[in-house]
């Protein structure tokens, strides 16, 4: 095995682990992984996260459930109208975008590029919200809710899981905390079933991705996040709410920074 592979699984550990503590960041460290240490172009590694955090996050939502921590409610305000945008923009939209964008003496824009960048910019975004508004949470049930607001933001999230490859939670966490007021655990939970409904959808109308697919790779690195999960689910039940949001939006915005700096600096 390759040094590069060893540590590829590590991070799968380390993946897993954080995709039970916060409900998000599966894809954020997915996507990088299969890119940096295992040597896949984006748009495949795409098709790998869409795959590993879905399955990893069947096993997280389960758990959740037992905990009795799934809103359901905004399971299928936003569930419903992200499964309709996943479908799009997999099966058509990502194959619009031209593998060379920009190409000039002096300059190279790639599709591969193009996806990180927008993939982390987006970071950066949810970042910012998740840190700024660390108490803004109720019990979800504010009849001042606008759920049409969540509606409209389940299609953006469906978009961008479908165009980037990615589950969407550090998103749907922000949307959760913010507009629909849930606590922060019952975000990480009610994300992971959002998660896991997306991931896995995407990943079944990648035709093109699923010719390409090592399976034994995948399934052993998908066995890794499992374990990392479940720790990381036991984790949270012992980490107070107040204390978890600040640190989901620090660590997407170092993600964030990482990522644009690797691509500009390469």
């Amino acid at each position: 095995m390759e040094i590069t592979h060893f540590f590829g699984y590590f991070f799968g550990l380390i993946m897993g682990i954080t995709l039970g503590l916060i409900g998000a960041g599966g894809s954020t460290m997915t996507v990088p992984i299969m890119v940096y240490l295992f040597g896949l172009d984006t748009v495949l590694a795409t098709t790998y996260s869409l795959f590993i955090v879905g399955f990893t996050s069947v096993i997280g939502s389960y758990k959740y459930y037992k905990l009795g921590n799934i809103s359901w409610m905004f399971v299928v305000l936003f569930g419903i109208p992200s499964i309709f945008a996943v479908i799009l923009s997999r099966t058509y939209l990502i194959h619009l975008i031209p593998i060379e964008i920009i190409h000039t003496t002096n300059f190279l824009l790639t599709k591969n590029t193009l996806l990180l960048v927008v993939f982390a910019c987006m970071m950066l975004f949810a970042s910012i919200s998740m840190i700024k508004n660390s108490t803004n949470e109720t019990n979800g049930t504010d009849l001042n809710i606008n759920r049409f607001q969540i509606i409209l933001a389940g299609l953006l999230v469906g978009f961008v899981t479908g165009i980037v490859g990615v589950g969407g939670g550090f998103l749907i966490i922000p949307v959760l905390t913010n507009w629909a007021k849930l606590p922060i655990k019952k975000a990480v939970a009610s994300s992971l079933t959002i998660i896991t409904i997306n991931s896995l959808i995407g990943f079944g109308v990648d035709h093109d991705g699923l010719k390409r697919i090592d399976w034994i790779h995948m399934s052993i690195f998908s066995l890794i996040a499992i374990v990392g999960i479940m720790v990381g689910i036991k984790l949270s039940t012992n980490i107070p709410s107040k204390k978890l949001k600040p640190l989901f939006g620090w660590f997407i915005l170092i993600m964030g920074i990482s990522i644009i700096l690797s691509e500009i600096l390469k």
